[in-house]
């Protein structure tokens, strides 16, 4: 309803394609700036006070906006200012929100949870939209502004009725160093940087629909705020009917077939609204595009939140929400700005090939086999007897480790030595590098650098998962005995 609403309001003005894009961005660029600490955040603090505190600053400023447009005091460039903040809020919530799921379900049904998330998200869409046509139609946007504004009550009571379990925080590093293992873990993770791409290569011109569906309303099909909200709905109750079928369609269809067949279905869909000027059919289009979209967003979603560690999750999701809304943001100033003198046909029939030659990428860039379905449990490494107690900021650390390793046994030893190479610098290692002793041709000594004793020591304690300890068992068999270890750290 805040959505339209605010759109609604600039659709008179003049460059009013433009105008409304820019409101749909400054809804979603937030997150490019807020979400990256705001995932640090909620992997050190407690995320139900992160949740209460950016709920409640959303709520004021919704009331803000309320009080203002009640008194005829907004002006275009107030609204947007608004509504960036609004978006900074939400911003802030998204990782917390997204890395609470697996708290509150098994991870065997991480994948409806995120489907009834969804689901829950797009029955609002479904019924927001349609109502704030017929509020606007009868009265003013001020109306609709103080009924999301009174929403977020029944958000702060739902909060405030949960806690978070004690054991759900990890807590044990500082903004910055925890800000950099973050992004050095998505660096280091094929398969969630696979998920990122397929995520930029459909969100992008995915939003040019989301953003000109305003103008399809008012200028090319002249159905008014009520149509337009009546195309919003069509859209959201497609997606609400996709979380309920999606688990059938993954039981016949793997992710990228969903990804790549779903994503064709909303390229059609963003050409007929391009180019079909007859409302009901563009109605109809609107609701399978909504399955579409639902079915998309769905697939990576699950396939983020399964593939990533405890420590790491809150972190990683802002990073996929950064790619994800942030790609939002930014294709609704691209495609604003493309309708603005080219038109809004040709934006989006531009939208639509775009699409299209994304789904073609999917043959050489598909999400890993393997995605979703690695041991993600936590494995403790025990620490070998040391001589002196370091203190947790000493460092950076050099940890050696030292094989015994036949010649018949070389060379699979050293392919193994290569996957864990990822592991070790996904956990922590900022650098990392495999020796062969030239006095001594069977022993290979490896090297990796940690920036300080505590990251090491979480390395051990909360980072290696049951995959990494998989992989670490694999190059111990191929070498002789245990490796000689050795804790060297800077003075």
């Amino acid at each position: 309803m805040q959505t339209v609403g605010a759109q609604w309001m600039l659709i008179h003005q003049a460059h009013a394609a433009t105008l409304v894009s820019i409101v749909q961005a400054a809804s979603l660029l937030p997150v490019m700036f807020v979400s990256l600490p705001a995932g640090v955040l909620a992997d050190v603090l407690d995320r139900r006070q992160i949740l209460l505190a950016a709920q409640g600053g959303m709520a004021v400023v919704a009331a803000l906006l309320t009080v203002l447009t009640a008194a005829g005091l907004t002006t275009p460039a107030l609204l947007i200012t608004l509504t960036f903040l609004l978006g900074c809020g939400q911003a802030l919530t998204n990782p917390a929100w997204q890395a609470i799921q697996p708290m509150l379900v098994p991870r065997e049904q991480i994948p409806a949870a995120a489907a009834l998330n969804s689901m829950n998200v797009n029955i609002s869409r479904a019924i927001g939209p349609a109502l704030a046509g017929v509020i606007l139609a009868v009265t003013s946007a001020w109306v609709v502004f103080a009924i999301n504004a009174v929403s977020f009550a029944g958000v702060l009571f739902a909060l405030a009725r949960w806690h978070e379990p004690h054991d759900a925080r990890t807590g044990t590093q500082t903004m910055l160093p925890a800000l950099r293992s973050g992004t050095r873990y998505v660096r280091h993770a094929p398969g969630v940087r696979r998920i990122l791409l397929r995520a930029a290569l459909f969100v992008v011109p995915a939003s040019a629909l989301w953003a000109l569906l305003p103008i399809v309303a008012s200028q090319l099909l002249r159905i008014g705020s009520g149509g337009y909200g009546l195309l919003l709905a069509a859209l959201g109750a497609g997606a609400v009917l996709g979380a309920l079928v999606l688990s059938r369609i993954r039981e016949r269809l793997s992710p990228n077939a969903v990804i790549g067949l779903f994503s064709l279905v909303f390229a059609a869909g963003t050409a007929v609204a391009a180019t079909v000027r007859n409302t009901p059919t563009v109605v109809v289009v609107m609701f399978v595009s909504g399955i579409a979209w639902l079915a998309v967003l769905s697939t990576l979603n699950t396939s983020m939140q399964l593939s990533l560690p405890a420590w790491v999750r809150a972190r990683a999701l802002s990073v996929y929400l950064v790619v994800f809304m942030g790609g939002q943001g930014l294709g609704s100033l691209l495609w604003g700005a493309v309708a603005g003198p080219l038109g809004t046909s040709v934006a989006l029939v531009a939208a639509a090939a775009l699409l299209a030659a994304g789904v073609v990428t999917l043959a050489w860039l598909p999400l890993h086999k393997v995605t979703g379905t690695l041991d993600r449990t936590i494995t403790h490494l025990p620490f070998p007897a040391l001589a002196i107690s370091p203190a947790p900021g000493d460092g950076p650390v050099i940890v050696a480790l030292a094989y015994r390793v036949s010649a018949a046994q070389a060379g699979s030893f050293i392919d193994a030595m290569r996957k864990l190479s990822v592991s070790r610098q996904r956990t922590g290692a900022t650098r990392w590098g495999l020796f062969r002793d030239a006095g001594d041709p069977e022993r290979y000594v490896e090297l990796f650098e940690v920036p300080s004793w505590s990251e090491h020591e979480l390395q051990h304690q909360e980072r290696v998962t049951g995959f990494d300890a998989d992989l670490l068992a694999e190059t111990r068999r191929y070498a002789a005995g245990d490796p000689e270890i050795h804790h060297l750290i800077a003075t």
